[in-house]
Parts: structure tokens; sequence; C-alpha cells
């Protein structure tokens, strides 16, 4: 009898410790810091794109307000090589994933600020590609993943609302070259698109709020 209670205790005392090794595995993450996220904006990430992400240099892109989630995919892509980006690669090369969790954090925090579209001749032409696509060729509205106004969804698609013409413009026609290459649906959008469209949509994109 002494020795059936100690095997039951035995395996019980087996049980407790699987079951305690497997809440440990599955806790939830820790949460990102802000405070180291903000250090490494500031240290790293400012003289492009400003401290708080904001409206800086055209040719870079606008960091606040972006989902969290796209940010830190990005900075691992370019870490990787995934996208290519020598001077992204770079900078990407010196954060730890602990520093890219936290520095998509911080940008993400910040309240993203309007912008404007400056084309009035091709706005109505970007409004219709953004909104309804080019059925003729096959092209899906933009606003069918990156959502009518523009905030796009986390994790999948990244905002576009008030992002600077240039930098979307600059993206477009790297996805149509082949020189940007960690999105496949955006490559095949991009291919079938000619440079007065990527011109228009663009520029509409930065008026979207």
């Amino acid at each position: 009898m002494k020795k059936t209670a100690a095997f039951l205790l035995s395996g019980f005392l087996l049980t407790s410790a699987a079951l305690n090794a497997v809440a440990n595995d599955t806790k939830a993450p820790a949460k990102p810091d802000l405070l180291k996220g903000q250090a490494t904006a500031t240290q790293v990430c400012a003289a492009c794109h400003t401290a708080d992400g904001s409206r800086g240099t055209p040719a870079n892109p606008i960091l606040q307000g972006q989902h969290a989630e796209y940010l830190a995919k990005q900075l691992t892509e370019f870490k990787s090589g995934v996208r290519n980006n020598a001077i992204m690669k770079g900078m990407a090369a010196t954060l730890s994933d602990e520093d890219i969790k936290n520095v998509a954090a911080f940008y993400a925090s910040k309240q993203a600020k309007p912008g404007f579209a400056k084309n009035k001749d091709t706005v109505h032409l970007g409004e219709k590609i953004y909104r309804g696509g080019i059925a003729d060729r096959s092209i899906p509205a933009c606003a069918s993943c990156h959502s009518p106004n523009g905030a796009g969804l986390p994790v999948q698609y990244p905002r576009l609302a008030g992002q600077h013409a240039d930098y979307t413009e600059a993206q477009l026609n790297a996805f149509r070259a082949g020189t940007r290459t960690n999105n496949a649906q955006m490559t095949g959008v991009a291919a079938k698109m000619n440079d007065r469209e990527i011109k228009a949509v663009s520029d509409y994109i930065a008026g979207l709020r």
C-alpha cells in the first residue's frame, strides 16, 4: 500500500512539474519597453526619420503611427537581407530582437499627423485606383487591403495614410522593378501599373486621413 501511495505521489509530482514547465513556456511575452524604444529611436533612427518618426525628408518614410508588427517585420527583413537596402541593413544589424520590438512599439505609440495631396490634376485618378483599382488589368483597390482611410491592418498591411508621396512612389517603383522583393502581392500589383498611375495613387495616399 505504501509503495502504491509513493508511486502515485511521484506521478503527481512529475505531472505537476511538467504542467509548470508548459505554463512557463507558454506565458505571455514581455511587453515592449517604450522608454528603451525611444532611446533606440534617438540614437539610431532619428537622423533620417526624426526622433518621433514624424514628417522628415520625403524620401524617408514617416514611422509615427505605423503598426508595430509591420515595423518589426521590416527591420527584421532589413537585418536578414530579405529586404534590400544597404543603409537600413547596416542600421538594423546593430539592433537585437528586443531592440526591434521596443523601437517598433515606440513609433507605433505616436499619433500620426495628417498629410496632404499636392497634385489636383491627378487626385481623381489616384482616388479611382485607391478605392476601385483598375479592373481591366486586374489591379485590386488599395483600400481592399489597406482600408478605406489608409489605416491598414496590424500584422498584415501597413498604414498608408499621410505617408510621403515620394516614398510611396519609390516603393511602388521598386516593387515593379524587382529591387524590392519582400512582398509578392505588391510586386504583382505594381507590375501592372504605369508611371502616371503610381504617381497619382501615391499623391492621393498622402492626403488620406
